[in-house]
């Protein structure tokens, strides 16, 4: 099992998550989060720290959100790895309000 991150951290980037992970498991993109399966320990501790509930563990993601599965195993190696809360994007907390916005992700 793995934790997978989805649609609602795209354009927010709340990195809360980040900071209590102990194996550093989150990489980074331009305006997106992803949680390489390789390294997540399945420790769930970023869970309840995501402010848009974008993460889940892999068995319990949403239907419409099995994609991102997938997507953060082919972006994880791509990314480069993320250990600190950094400030969210400047607009996040209206794209936090934006249910879909798939287009919207910058890979």
């Amino acid at each position: 099992m793995t934790f997978v991150v989805t649609e609602s951290c795209i354009r927010c980037k709340y990195t809360d998550c980040v900071d209590v992970c102990p194996v550093d498991a989150f990489r980074e993109g331009p305006n997106f989060l992803v949680i390489d399966p390789d390294d997540c320990i399945d420790c769930a501790v970023c869970v309840p720290e995501c402010p848009v509930n974008a993460i889940y563990a892999d068995e319990d993601v949403p239907a419409n959100q099995q994609d991102f599965i997938a997507l953060n195993a082919e972006l994880s190696p791509k990314w480069k790895t993320i250990t600190r809360t950094k400030a969210a994007l400047p607009d996040a907390d209206e794209w936090a309000k934006v249910v879909v916005k798939r287009a919207e992700l910058k890979r």
